[in-house]
């Protein structure tokens, strides 16, 4: 089949270049020239394990093109995927879904002939409604929804074996397509759900939501143990062995982040609110997430005291998760301003490199190496589960030997740490 990504972001780029992997014809397309340039050069313009060789590859099997002509990449195809971004309002709950309408715009202004319209951008319920209304000729178009499951860091293994593709129209002739385009992965065991598009646009949000309800809920349990002498990592182990519950995202650490979590609680309650309904559960998950930032900082204050001037504390990783350069709600976004603002000099050292987001701090600074960032450390701050932090010999690359290690992922075991002499803090043990 032949396929238009509109938006070359992580869900546009990484379900383009999977889907030209299994053989479909794929069209990304783009207005920024630079990210084009760049990716018709063979490179990705995001960061994401694999996906640099998997563009090559389909590249140059003329199987995926990249370009910023719209009207070119929209009639080369039968199927046009809407991929762009859909962040929170500023100072809102609510979804800005300027770049979805714009995209469907376009669509009615360049498509001659008729084409099946997938919303894979998250959206709350009835956008697909408001984009029927934007297209002209609605005979012209069948608009379903498609949402995308993608894990940053381990996005192109969740495409190729998803937990599931669910598919939503009020269509039925539609599904027959969709399902034929799905059919590689299909036969390779993927379970295929199809409802109205509503309940798709729905499922999306309240998938996020109940993740970020059990992320949250572990961390309120973690604060729990620290008062009380209890593992975290024997609550979570208990519990998760239960069928029922599973142990996936319940592991204890800083607030949640990320490009989905934090935007799509906020949609989905802006969404319950216009409809008078109460979430309360989803409310509160959100408050608590919010208190759990402040309570990481004071926790900080408590390790190494209230004045923090002059002292120099380093943070390993930055990013909300490993394998991904994305800041988006990082919990480091956070904590270096605030300490910064204290006083106290900050050094980071990320795999993905320095960020724009501390350059005009003056005392943050980027190192390249791990030992160059740890050297003079009063603490050091664990912050995200890079593999290359999982193994490091603090009292070789710390010169102060009375640093301290503030791990926020528990990568470390206490006792290990006790037996090297090393000043150890960390969540819910």
């Amino acid at each position: 089949m032949r396929l238009c990504m509109i938006g070359t972001g992580y869900v546009g780029l990484v379900s383009g270049t999977c889907f030209a992997d299994i053989g479909h014809t794929v069209y990304c397309v783009d207005k920024n020239e630079e990210v084009i340039n760049k990716l018709n050069s063979g490179k990705s313009s995001i960061y994401e394990p694999g996906l640099n060789e998997l563009i090559k590859k389909n590249h140059r099997s003329k199987r995926l093109f990249f370009t910023s002509n719209i009207s070119y990449a929209l009639n080369k195809s039968d199927i046009i995927f809407i991929c762009v971004g859909t962040p929170s309002k500023k100072n809102s709950l609510s979804v800005d879904l300027s770049y979805v309408f714009k995209a469907a715009k376009e669509i009615s202004k360049f498509a001659k002939k008729k084409k099946i319209i997938v919303t894979k951008s998250t959206v709350p319920i009835g956008t697909g409604d408001q984009i029927e209304k934007i297209l002209k000729n609605k005979k012209k178009f069948i608009v379903i929804s498609n949402p995308e499951f993608l894990r940053e860091g381990e996005a192109i293994r969740d495409f190729r074996y998803p937990d599931r593709i669910i598919v939503g129209s009020n269509e039925n002739k539609s599904f027959k397509t969709i399902k034929s385009l799905y059919l590689p992965l299909i036969n390779k065991g993927a379970k295929y759900f199809s409802t109205n598009r509503r309940g798709a646009e729905l499922i999306k949000y309240a998938s996020n939501a109940f993740l970020a309800t059990k992320i949250t809920f572990i961390n309120e349990i973690a604060n729990l143990c620290e008062k009380t002498g209890i593992n975290i990592e024997d609550i979570s182990l208990g519990m998760g062995s239960d069928v029922r519950i599973g142990s996936r995202f319940l592991r204890a650490g800083p607030a949640y982040g990320g490009s989905c979590f934090p935007k799509d609680t906020k949609g989905l309650i802006s969404i319950a609110d216009k409809e008078k309904v109460d979430l309360s559960l989803v409310k509160s998950v959100i408050k608590s997430n919010e208190k759990r930032k402040k309570l990481l900082l004071d926790k900080v204050h408590t390790i190494i005291g209230k004045n923090i001037k002059n002292k120099n504390i380093v943070f390993l990783g930055v990013t909300f998760k490993p394998n991904t350069d994305d800041m988006r709600d990082s919990p480091s976004l956070g904590m270096i301003p605030y300490f910064h603002k204290k006083g106290a000099n900050i050094t980071y050292y990320d795999p993905t490199g320095a960020k724009y987001e501390f350059v005009k701090l003056k005392n943050c600074k980027f190192y390249n190496q791990i030992n160059l960032a740890c050297k003079n450390a009063d603490l050091i701050i664990l912050h995200t589960e890079w593999d290359e932090f999982k193994s490091l010999d603090f009292n070789k690359i710390v010169k102060n030997k009375k640093f301290i290690l503030y791990d926020l992922r528990n990568l470390y075991l206490p006792k290990e740490m006790k037996r090297k002499k090393i000043n150890y803090f960390s969540i819910g043990r």
